[in-house]
């Protein structure tokens, strides 16, 4: 089986739209995933785009991984485990899910992406992530070639973390991912503070309603790729002891929170920011969406660097204002 490297533009095969010179590899086929990691054992690994920065032309080729399909594995009266190939649009498989009533991904409708990443940055929105369904992936590893699959607990799945963001990190090629879902009756997660106010006068929400709850939220909040380079969420809600949550709070009354545990408080970093005065700020062919203090956009011709450099003064902002440390979601290549 031959496969071959073409030259590309990142920009179309990225949802921040930077224009930088690859070379891409397709990939279609397991076993032509195993050629070219044979041939490029370096390589960098694409699915949907929607997780990255790059600042400068790869040495290496980038393969994108567009492996399809899903089969259902086994049912039983309350749950139905479906294997989703990683190179499924993942709100293309959360769409499939409310369509034939499976309930527990619908609170991450409309994340761009795909399946294949979902567990790597175990996505997460609403009050939900991927992991609450998860049961195992399947991936090819890098240095012998064999498929291999891990269970729920190796991923070691945390905070839009996981073992391949940390010691396992370009270990492992994502080929597929198994879900368990939940057959009727089954009540949906909406007690998160935005789906709740939205669906306050449906005392009994479906799938179906937390799902274009959730649609709806995101549409009014966050801005789409296709119209404005972006990669949604850019940092992540930083946690903090509650020490010095109790301690920010006596400072900033107004300061929202979320329940961790009983020694720790999740910040939302979109305040932080607003609160810094950066929401809508522009500067040059990068700034801050006006609607959402949590996502950088790019106005047209930025370079990585350029989104990388804003990113840093808005973190050493927060810093210098609340002692608070904002760690990116991206990924820079």
């Amino acid at each position: 089986m031959a496969i071959t490297a073409y030259k590309a533009n990142i920009a179309n095969h990225t949802t921040f739209g930077i224009d930088v010179p690859v070379r891409l590899v397709d990939i279609s086929a397991v076993d032509e995933l195993r050629e070219a990691l044979v041939r490029f054992p370096q390589a960098l690994v694409i699915g949907g785009g929607s997780n990255i920065v790059v600042t400068a032309p790869p040495e290496q080729p980038v393969l994108r991984i567009l492996l399809k399909g899903h089969t259902v594995l086994s049912e039983t009266p309350e749950h139905v485990t479906v294997y989703v190939a990683a190179g499924e649009q993942w709100h293309g498989f959360v769409e499939w899910c409310v369509q034939y009533n499976l309930g527990g991904l619908e609170n991450l409708a409309l994340i761009p992406g795909t399946t294949g990443a979902a567990p790597i940055q175990n996505i997460g929105a609403y009050g939900v992530e991927q992991e609450s369904c998860f049961v195992e992936l399947t991936g090819i590893e890098r240095s012998t070639g064999r498929t291999i699959t891990l269970q729920k607990q190796e991923c070691k799945f945390g905070y839009r973390d996981s073992v391949f963001k940390r010691e396992r990190a370009n270990q492992i090629v994502i080929i597929g991912v198994t879900y368990r879902l939940a057959k009727p009756p089954y009540t949906p997660h909406a007690q998160y503070k935005d789906v709740a106010e939205l669906l306050s006068n449906n005392r009994n929400p479906t799938i179906q309603d937390v799902f274009q709850a959730v649609i709806q939220i995101r549409r009014q909040k966050l801005p789409d790729p296709a119209e404005i380079g972006n990669a949604g969420s850019f940092f992540k809600n930083p946690i903090v002891s509650r020490v010095v949550y109790q301690e920010l709070k006596q400072k900033y009354p107004e300061l929202p929170s979320y329940h961790v545990d009983d020694d720790y408080v999740k910040l939302p970093a979109a305040w932080l920011i607003d609160r810094c005065g950066w929401k809508g700020k522009r500067c040059g062919a990068v700034g801050v969406h006006s609607r959402q203090a949590l996502v950088i956009v790019n106005y047209g011709g930025a370079t990585g660097n350029d989104v990388r450099n804003l990113a840093v003064q808005i973190a050493n902002d927060v810093y210098d204002t609340f002692g608070v440390t904002l760690e990116p979601e991206v990924s820079f290549w």
